[in-house]
Order: C-alpha cells, then sequence, then structure tokens
C-alpha cells in the first residue's frame, strides 16, 4: 500500500474532492484527519472510512475560516497519530456569480480568508511536523486561477494567490525536503456541483454542457482527484514541487 502507516489532514475532507482524497488515502493504508465543518458528515464518512480500512481515520470538526482552529486541529491529529506527512488544503467556497462592482471589501476579505489564508495557515501549522517526515503539502486549487471565470473575479483571485503561494513556498522549503504542489481541477462531479445544476431550470442538460466541456465528454471524479493527491503525497513524484497540475480533462484544448 502507497501511504502505509502515514498520516494526511485534509481540509473539507467530508464532502467532494475532499472526501474522494479521504477515501483514497484510506484505501492505500494512511491515517486519515478529516477536518470539516460538518459534524454529522465529518463522523459518518470517519466510522465508513475506519468499517472499510485498511487505514483509520478520525474527525476533527474545524472552520477553516477561524485560523487558530486550524492550529488547534493539527495539533490534535499530530498528538493523536504521533506524526504528519501530509497536508491537503482543500477547504474551500465559491460564491454565487457576482461582478466586480457587486462584491464588497468585506465580502472579499471573507473569501480570502476562506480560501487563501485557510491555506497559508493549514501550511504554516503544519510546516514543523513535516520538516520532521520530509512530507508534502498539496493545495486544491482550480483551472479558474489560469482561464479566468465570468463574474467571479473575487473567487479567481483566491485560486490564483493558491498558485502563487504554492511555487513560492515550493522554493523556500526545497532543501528541507518538503514538496509543494497544487492540484487545478476543472469540474468534477460533486454534491456542489449537481446542487447548483438543480438551481437552473433543466439540470440534466447543464450537467450535460459541463461534461461536454472536457475531451472525454464527462466530468472528472472525486476518486480521480483523490489519487492525483496521492501521487503527489508519495515517492512517485519525488522530483515535483512547485508544480500547478491542470486536472482539467482537456477543457483547457482546442481554443
Amino acid at each position: 500500500m502507497r501511504f502505509q502507516d502515514r498520516v494526511v489532514i485534509v481540509t473539507g475532507g467530508s464532502k467532494g474532492i475532499g472526501e474522494g482524497c479521504s477515501r483514497v488515502f484510506c484505501a492505500e493504508g494512511g491515517q486519515v484527519a478529516i477536518l470539516a465543518r460538518g459534524l454529522h458528515a465529518g463522523q459518518d464518512l470517519a466510522r465508513k472510512l475506519n468499517e472499510t480500512g485498511p487505514g483509520k481515520a478520525m474527525f476533527v470538526q474545524c472552520d477553516v475560516g477561524e485560523h487558530e482552529q486550524i492550529r488547534s486541529a493539527i495539533d490534535l491529529v499530530v498528538e493523536q497519530f504521533g506524526r504528519l506527512d501530509c497536508i491537503i488544503n482543500n477547504a474551500g467556497v465559491h460564491p454565487p456569480a457576482m461582478s466586480l462592482e457587486e462584491t464588497s471589501i468585506e465580502e472579499m476579505e471573507q473569501l480570502m480568508r476562506v480560501n487563501f489564508l485557510s491555506t497559508f495557515a493549514g501550511a504554516k501549522y503544519a510546516l514543523p511536523h513535516l520538516r520532521k517526515t520530509k512530507g508534502t503539502i498539496i493545495n486544491m486549487s482550480s483551472m479558474t486561477a489560469v482561464l479566468g471565470q465570468h463574474h467571479s473575479t473575487a473567487y479567481c483571485s483566491t485560486k490564483g494567490a493558491q498558485v502563487s503561494f504554492t511555487k513560492s513556498l515550493a522554493i523556500e522549503l526545497g532543501e528541507a525536503g518538503v514538496r509543494v504542489n497544487a492540484i487545478l481541477p476543472s469540474n468534477i462531479d460533486t454534491p456542489l456541483m449537481r446542487d447548483w445544476a438543480a438551481t437552473l431550470p433543466d439540470a440534466e442538460n447543464a450537467l450535460k454542457t459541463v461534461a461536454d466541456l472536457q475531451v472525454f465528454k464527462r466530468m472528472g471524479t472525486i476518486e480521480e482527484m483523490g489519487k492525483l493527491a496521492l501521487f503527489l503525497a508519495t515517492e512517485d513524484s519525488s522530483f515535483l514541487t512547485g508544480q500547478a497540475i491542470e486536472a482539467e480533462g482537456g477543457a483547457s484544448l482546442d481554443y
């Protein structure tokens, strides 16, 4: 197993891409700490992962917008599992479409706090432990960081900040043997995606339109994102750092 007895923290780890990461790492023997706000979803996933194994899981309720909660959660995980090998900074939100003029400074500050400063805090507080294991930091960004998105300037800015942070931190930590990479997903089949489609007059057609943006004519799966994160967390990617991996199914091709 590729992550046997090693420890990973997944923020936003109970749903969507975070759930995919939690499932994949546990299936490879990892000890998975699921950090999320939702108590029931987090507890339920941890219970299921412990039942199926072969790895172990624990749930820590954590609002990543409150950065002291991130620090406390990381300390609790290390106390419980004894080490830390990887943190996946995955938690984030995508607000409704809104122009720059409609977006208040306060809304932008809160979005930065949740989407980017949580990544900064997660890396900062995990780093003392990752130095000991020569571990990895994986930041879940978005293809919107490089392509932009209509009426999502605030959101795209937070995702772009994650990419710049990834590259700069990789330089800083290279000599310490700590690798830092980012994943930039395009359209992934998540509950959030389906909830969005359900708000439209024709949900089925909306999902098909989104799927057709990829050359495979389908959306990515949360498990595929989890497997990519696993690759970046193991020796299989030992010469990769500072990279922004565009996991986008060819969506940016053929312009």
